[in-house]
């Protein structure tokens, strides 16, 4: 259950740091500093670190 949970928390987080990366806002930081927007690239990471973690959980499952 925790495995299912962490998994779809990442994928949302996944989504969310996505959109807000193709923002105009963003976009504009971007175009400024030269750097992306920090807070889009860690929604992308804590959501891809709750997936694999979901999904390893998922295969590693133990009895």
């Amino acid at each position: 259950m925790i495995s299912a949970a962490l998994f779809v928390a990442g994928l949302i987080l996944l989504y969310f740091g996505y959109q807000e990366q193709q923002s105009l806002g963003s976009e504009i930081e971007e175009f400024v500093t030269g750097s992306p927007d920090s807070g889009a690239m860690w929604m992308m990471i804590g959501g891809a670190a709750a997936a694999v973690a979901g999904l390893v959980g998922f295969f590693f499952k133990k009895s």
